[in-house]
């Protein structure tokens, strides 16, 4: 190894550090995701155009595309199921397409791709030991655009961002229950103070009301509470 390129590796570390740390989890996924996107989009050489495609329940979804070509290849690529991006999160880890204009794996992507202007890509698989959370998606204008260094730090990278974007999943899910339970707590409030019933009497009769109407527990809750603010409010 020369002094330069040693040199060369130790700013980028120092440069990847200070971008990881703007990467702590918050509440809201898709602050998350958008922070990931606007790091990579500045710290992978060559990268023109950057989103995420995040799996949930089985879809996938865009969040936080820096342009509308990344949000029409990535939904292009949701709705054919076939693409490096949708690959990346159900076949192999890492796609590097150096010339879209002469791929054939995914002809309808890349006659796309081609179409919109873009010419090479990264599709990196986010995910952690437990869960596969999508794919970091990188589209460059320019052929052969991502080399061996540029897919070693984008898989460095996306490492260190599938940790901040679980953490994000895991608050935000936390924050969820947490309303939930406070929703159906009210709820059960209500309908104690109403009917002059003790706790376990209303909580059956919300889950009466949930099996009955083929809504979720928390659905009739929501309900019931803003019916019952509503009706204060009239008074």
């Amino acid at each position: 190894m020369t002094e330069q390129t040693e040199s060369d590796n130790v700013a980028l570390a120092a440069a990847l550090s200070s971008v990881v740390r703007t990467l702590e989890p918050e509440p809201d996924v898709d602050k998350t995701v958008g922070h990931i996107v606007v790091a990579a989009s500045t710290t992978v050489t060559g990268t023109d155009h950057a989103g995420v495609s995040l799996l949930e329940g089985g879809v996938m979804h865009s969040i936080a595309p820096t342009s509308d070509i990344v949000a029409k290849l990535d939904s292009l690529q949701h709705e054919l199921g076939e693409g490096p991006c949708v690959d990346a999160v159900f076949e192999q880890p890492v796609y590097r397409v150096p010339d879209i204009a002469s791929e054939t794996r995914w002809p309808k992507f890349a006659s796309a791709a081609v179409d919109l202007g873009v010419s090479s890509l990264l599709g990196i698989r986010l995910f952690t030991t437990s869960t596969t959370l999508g794919a970091l998606n990188l589209y460059s204008t320019r052929p052969h655009a991502f080399d061996e260094d540029a897919q070693s730090l984008a898989d460095l990278f996306a490492a260190h961002a599938a940790v901040a974007l679980a953490g994000a999943r895991r608050q935000a899910q936390l924050r969820n229950a947490l309303r939930t339970r406070d929703t159906i707590s009210m709820a059960k409030g209500i309908l104690m103070e109403r009917h002059s019933i003790a706790d376990e009497q209303a909580f059956s009769l919300l889950v009466q009301a949930s099996q009955h109407t083929n809504r979720k527990l928390h659905d009739v809750a929501t309900w019931l509470v803003g019916e019952a603010n509503e009706g204060n409010g009239k008074r």
